[in-house]
């Protein structure tokens, strides 16, 4: 029975097993578009739907007034996550560092505003991170933090003040806050054109987005943040206690 899908799935799936087959070696030049496209019998617009679907799989590479190339893997490095890792482990790597931009009163978005249990339109202080490692950009992060909680004190702003670049814990902590848990709801995404800028990816190229919600003693919601992970260059493991039996 012919198959149903589109013709741009069909030719990615048959691309999909010239590769696995090796017709082409890591970093090699395909066959121009228009090649391509008058041996499958489409129109270009077909086959650069199909080529697509495999440089969003990373599979292939489009480089601007080249071509498309077979992509060279790029090795998955784990990042754990668990009680004593905050947002990325810079502390454990010594070449890890991040730029930040912070600010204050800015007006909480609907959906932030839900995850902080506050008012939308209320006040917040909201941060833009860069997380990087070895120079290279690894992850992102957007913070917003209710003004309710740290106005009028040191740690108002989180990458100045006397604690900055400690975290969420500690600067809470100094405060008088004492949070307890986190919560992280992590789903599969697509870089937007913004995000693969930042990260030097290609748009629409896999990442791990992770909604993360830091909660004090009384259950209040004290940060939220949205992390941008690539999936190409990291394998999330979490680490969750086990406890024992008495």
């Amino acid at each position: 029975m012919p198959s149903q899908d589109p013709p741009y799935l069909r030719i990615a799936d048959h691309l999909r097993r010239r590769v696995a087959d090796g017709e082409w070696a890591i970093g090699e030049r395909l066959p121009s578009r228009a090649q391509l496209a008058a041996s499958y019998g489409v129109g270009a617009n077909v086959l650069q739907r199909a080529q697509e679907v495999l440089i969003r799989e990373g599979l292939l590479e489009g480089r601007a007034g080249s071509g498309t190339y077979l992509r060279e893997p790029v090795e998955r490095r784990p990042m754990r996550r668990s009680r004593s890792v905050g947002s990325f482990p810079v502390s454990a790597v010594p070449d890890g560092s991040w730029e930040s931009h912070t600010a204050a009163r800015v007006a909480a978005p609907a959906g932030v505003a839900r995850r902080l249990g506050i008012e939308p339109g209320e006040l917040t202080v909201h941060t833009r991170y860069e997380f990087m490692l070895d120079n290279q950009p690894v992850q992102l992060a957007e913070s917003w933090e209710p003004m309710a909680v740290t106005d009028g004190t040191a740690v108002l702003l989180p990458e100045l003040g006397p604690l900055r670049g400690r975290g969420v814990v500690a600067r809470m902590a100094s405060i008088g806050v004492r949070v307890v848990r986190a919560e992280e709801r992590p789903r599969p995404g697509r870089a937007t054109a913004e995000q693969a800028n930042l990260l030097g990816i290609t748009t629409g190229d896999p990442v791990l987005l992770v909604e993360r919600t830091y909660l004090d003693d009384t259950g209040r919601a004290v940060e939220t943040a949205d992390l941008v992970i690539p999936d190409s260059r990291w394998e999330i493991i979490y680490e969750l206690p086990v406890e024992q039996p008495e």
